[in-house]
C-alpha cells in the first residue's frame, strides 16, 4: 500500500499500531481493512486509554440487571419493570455544526435505549459553553438548544431536565452530553449478542450516505484551527425517520423473530457488526452490494464507516425473514438481508463479487491496544487549590446588589429560555418539570415514578478532580432525594482533554477514583457511561468535566416534594453544616474573576445520612418543600424557593463566619426544607440522632427576602434577576 504514513495520519493510527496490525493478521491490510482497524482501535470505540480505570467503578447491586458493556444500563424497579438509561457525548460534532451535532447526539442516545426493547420516556442534557456574550458562542448555544429541541420534540419524547454551565474554558470546545431513559418489561430486554450460525443479518432504517465517515476517528483527536474541513464528518439527523424506526423495532420486539439488535452509532456498520458477532463468539459475513445506499459509487470503506443516522443492524431467526421484512415495510423503512452469521470468528466483507476485507474479530476487539498513560499532577492543583479563596474576597458594601448579580449570572440564572423550547410535557407523564432539583416521570400502570437528574461542576474538578467528582455523585443523589425519590444507579459522561497529556491523565484517574469512592460509600452502582477524550484545541484543554446522570425511584407519586415555598408561617430549616468554603464558587468568580482555592469538602457518608434523614422525615409527612444547596450557596437556594412559590421569607442567621461567606458558601451535603412549625422540634431531634447539623433559620411569608440587616430584596426583583441570566 502506497503512502502508508499519510494514510495512517489521516486515520489517526500510529506506526506502532500499524506494525501490530500487520503482525496480528500476518500481512499488510488493504485500505478497507485499515479503515476498519482505524475505527475499532480508535479511542472512541476501544477506550484504549481509559479501559483499565473504568473497571474500578462499582457496577453491581441488587437492582442491577445489566451493567456496563451493553448499549445501556438496566436496573429493576419492581412490578416486572426495569429502567434503561445511558448518557453519551456529541461534543466535537456540536462544535463543528451545532444543530445537527446536538440533534444526532439525541438520536443516537435514544437508539441506545430502544435497541434494548425499552420505550424512551425522557431526555436530559448537560451542556457547557464559553461566555455567552461572544457572538460565535451565541450561535453555538442557539444551534445546540434548537437541535436538542427539534429532535426530541419531533420524536414525541419529553426533554425534562439538565444543566447548562458557562466558562471561558469551553470557548473552543463546547460539551454536549445527552441522556435518555426508557422503561421495559424486565423479561423483554434485548441484547447486542449474536447467536446461531446461519442466522440472517438485516440492515433496517435509513439509507447509507457519506455523512459521518470520519466520526469515530474525529472524536478521538484534538481540534486544530482547521475544524471547518470536518463538517462532512457531522451526521444529519431525521427525527421523523427515527420515530418510524423506533416504532417498528418495538413492534418487532413483541414477537419472537429476532435474537440480537444493535444500533449503528460510532463507526456505523463496522462497530455494530463486529461487536455483535464478537459478543456471541461467532463470525459475520456482509455483502455491501445489498446495503441500501443514497449516494452513488460509494467505496467499501465508506459504506462500512458511514455514520448515517437512523439505522439498525439485527440478527433474525432463520426462517423468520419474511416476517421481519413485513414489519419494516409496514413502517415504510428500508430493510435488507445483507449477510449471515458464520462459525469462523471473523468478519468477511464482500462487494462487487469479491472479498474486500477478511479480519479476525479477536484482533479487532480483544487486541485493541491498551495504553498506560503517564500521569502527573498539574501545577494548577498545587498552586491554586491549596489556598483559602475567602481571603481574596472583600466584604461587599451592598449585599443586595451582589446578591442580585449572583442570581442573574448565566450559570446560576434560570435556564427557562432553553427548556421552554423543549416539549417537556409530551406523553403526559412528566410530573415534575424542568426547573426543580430533578425531574419526575410517571410510570403508567403503577403508582411509581422515575426521578432523573444530571450533575457536574467542572470548576471543582479543575481544582480537585477527586473531590469535584465525588461532589457530582453526592449532589446528583441529593437532587434525587430532594423530590422525594431514592437514588438507584448512575450513568456518567467523562469529558477530558488529550489523554497523552500527563496532566489530563492524572485528572481522569483522580476523577474515576472520586466517583468510585462516592458510589461505593453510598451504595450506588455505575451501570453505563461514556468517555470523551481529546476535548482540546491547539493544545488548550477544557476543564476536566465528569458529568453524572442519576436515576431514582419513587414508590408512590404522593411522596413527591417540590422546592417552592408553600404556606406563610412555615419554618425554614437548614440540614447540614455551612463552612467557609468559597473555593471554585460562583461568588468568587463574580467578585474576583478567579477560579481558585480549595473546593468544598466532600463526605459521601455524610451525604447518605442527610439523604436518609430527608426520606425518613418525608415518610412521616413532615416536609413541605426541599431544595439542595449548590452553586450560589444558601442565599441562592432560598431565593429559588421563594421565586418558585411566589412567597417571601425572613431569615435570622447566627453568623459563624463573615455574612457573605456564609450566605454564598458552596458547602456540600446541605438541604433547605420547610415544615409546619409544630414539626421543628421533632426534625431537630431526628437530625441530632443522626449526627446531622440542623438549624431553624427563618420563616416563610411576606413579599421580600430579608436576611438579618444585610439583605432585603422583593420577590419580584429576585424573579426578574433570576430570569434574565440568559
Amino acid at each position: 500500500m502506497d503512502n502508508v504514513e499519510k494514510i495512517l495520519k489521516e486515520l489517526n493510527l500510529t506506526g506502532d499500531e500499524y506494525k501490530k496490525i500487520t503482525g496480528y493478521i500476518g500481512r499488510e491490510p488493504n485500505i478497507t481493512e485499515l479503515w476498519i482497524f482505524s475505527a475499532m482501535w480508535s479511542e472512541h470505540c476501544s477506550y484504549k486509554s481509559s479501559r483499565p480505570y473504568l473497571k474500578r467503578m462499582p457496577s453491581s447491586g441488587k437492582d442491577v440487571l445489566i451493567g456496563p458493556g451493553e448499549n445501556a444500563g438496566v436496573v429493576s424497579i419492581g412490578d416486572g419493570l426495569a429502567v434503561v438509561f445511558k448518557m453519551e457525548s456529541h461534543n466535537h460534532p456540536s462544535f463543528i455544526e451545532p444543530y445537527n451535532g446536538a440533534a444526532t447526539g439525541v438520536g443516537g442516545i435514544l437508539r441506545d435505549i430502544f435497541t434494548m426493547g425499552a420505550r424512551p420516556v425522557a431526555i436530559l442534557d448537560s451542556l457547557r459553553f464559553g461566555e455567552p456574550d461572544d457572538d460565535k458562542m451565541k450561535y453555538l448555544i442557539d444551534g445546540v438548544v434548537a437541535g436538542i429541541a427539534g429532535y426530541g420534540n419531533c420524536m414525541g419524547i419529553p426533554t425534562v431536565g439538565g444543566e447548562i454551565y458557562f466558562d471561558a474554558a469551553y470557548k473552543d470546545n463546547i460539551l454536549v452530553n445527552a441522556m435518555a431513559v426508557g422503561v421495559v418489561p424486565d423479561d423483554r430486554i434485548f441484547l447486542a449478542k449474536a447467536s446461531g450460525a446461519g442466522n440472517p443479518v438485516f440492515y433496517v432504517g435509513s439509507k447509507t450516505g457519506r455523512d459521518g465517515i470520519h466520526g469515530a476517528t474525529m472524536a478521538s483527536a484534538s481540534f486544530t484551527d482547521e475544524t471547518a474541513v470536518l463538517k462532512p464528518t457531522v451526521q444529519v439527523g431525521d427525527p421523523f425517520m427515527e420515530k418510524l424506526l423506533m416504532e417498528a423495532c418495538l413492534e418487532l420486539m413483541k414477537t419472537n423473530h429476532i435474537v440480537a439488535i444493535q444500533d449503528m452509532g460510532a463507526a456505523g456498520l463496522t462497530s455494530s457488526s463486529v461487536e455483535m458477532a464478537a459478543k456471541g463468539g461467532l463470525g459475520i459475513e456482509i455483502d455491501l452490494d445489498k446495503v441500501p445506499q443514497r449516494e452513488e459509487a460509494m467505496l467499501p470503506y465508506e459504506i462500512m464507516l458511514s455514520e448515517s443516522q437512523e439505522r439498525m443492524l439485527l440478527i433474525a431467526k432463520k426462517g423468520h425473514e419474511k416476517a421481519v421484512e413485513a414489519v419494516f415495510r409496514k413502517w415504510n423503512l428500508d430493510v435488507s438481508q445483507i449477510g449471515r452469521l458464520i462459525e469462523s470468528p471473523e468478519i468477511i466483507v464482500k462487494a462487487n463479487n469479491r472479498v474486500q476485507a477478511r479480519l479476525p474479530l479477536t484482533v479487532l476487539v480483544d487486541e485493541a491496544p491498551v495504553y498506560t498513560r503517564y500521569a502527573r499532577m498539574p501545577v494548577s492543583v498545587t498552586t491554586t487549590a491549596t489556598t483559602n479563596a475567602s481571603e481574596e474576597i472583600p466584604e461587599p458594601k451592598d449585599y443586595d446588589s451582589i446578591f442580585i448579580q449572583l442570581l442573574s449570572s448565566p450559570t446560576i440564572g434560570s435556564k427557562r429560555w432553553a427548556y421552554e423550547q423543549y416539549d417537556h410535557s409530551v406523553g403526559t407523564d412528566t410530573v415534575i418539570k424542568p426547573g426543580a432539583d430533578a425531574a419526575l416521570i410517571r410510570i403508567k400502570g403503577t403508582r411509581k415514578g422515575i426521578a432523573i437528574t444530571t450533575d457536574g461542576n467542572s470548576r471543582y474538578t479543575y481544582l480537585s478532580p477527586y473531590a469535584g467528582s465525588g461532589i457530582a455523585v453526592c449532589e446528583a443523589a441529593r437532587n434525587i432525594a430532594c423530590i422525594g425519590a431514592r437514588p438507584l444507579a448512575v450513568t456518567d459522561c467523562l469529558n477530558f482533554g488529550n489523554p497523552e497529556n500527563p496532566d489530563v491523565m492524572w485528572q481522569f484517574i483522580e476523577s474515576i477514583n472520586g466517583i468510585t469512592s462516592a458510589c461505593l460509600a453510598m451504595g450506588i452502582p455505575v451501570v453505563s457511561g461514556n468517555v470523551s477524550f481529546y476535548n482540546e484545541t491547539e493544545g488548550t484543554s477544557i476543564y476536566p468535566t465528569p458529568v453524572i446522570g442519576m436515576v431514582g425511584i419513587m414508590d408512590t407519586l404522593r411522596e413527591r416534594i417540590t422546592p417552592d415555598f408553600k404556606d406563610n408561617g412555615d419554618s425554614i430549616i437548614l440540614l447540614g453544616e455551612t463552612l467557609d468554603e468559597c473555593g471554585g464558587s460562583e461568588y468568587l468568580k463574580l467578585v474576583t474573576g478567579k477560579i481558585s482555592g480549595r473546593p468544598p469538602r466532600v463526605s459521601p457518608e455524610m451525604e447518605k445520612r442527610v439523604i436518609d434523614l430527608l426520606h425518613a422525615m418525608n415518610k412521616m409527612h413532615m416536609v413541605k418543600s426541599a431544595s439542595d444547596c449548590s452553586e450560589g450557596g444558601l442565599a441562592v437556594t432560598v431565593a429559588r424557593c421563594a421565586i418558585a412559590g411566589n412567597k417571601g421569607a425572613k431569615l435570622n442567621m447566627q453568623w459563624r463566619y463573615r455574612p457573605d461567606l456564609e450566605l454564598f458558601s458552596e458547602s456540600q451535603h446541605r438541604i433547605i426544607i420547610t415544615a409546619a412549625h409544630k414539626h421543628v422540634d421533632k426534625i431537630k431531634k431526628m437530625a441530632q440522632q443522626n449526627d446531622i447539623a440542623c438549624k431553624m433559620i427563618g420563616m416563610v411569608g411576606g413579599r421580600r427576602l430579608i436576611v438579618n440587616n444585610r439583605v432585603s430584596v422583593s420577590v419580584e426583583d429576585l424573579r426578574n434577576a433570576y430570569h434574565r441570566g440568559l
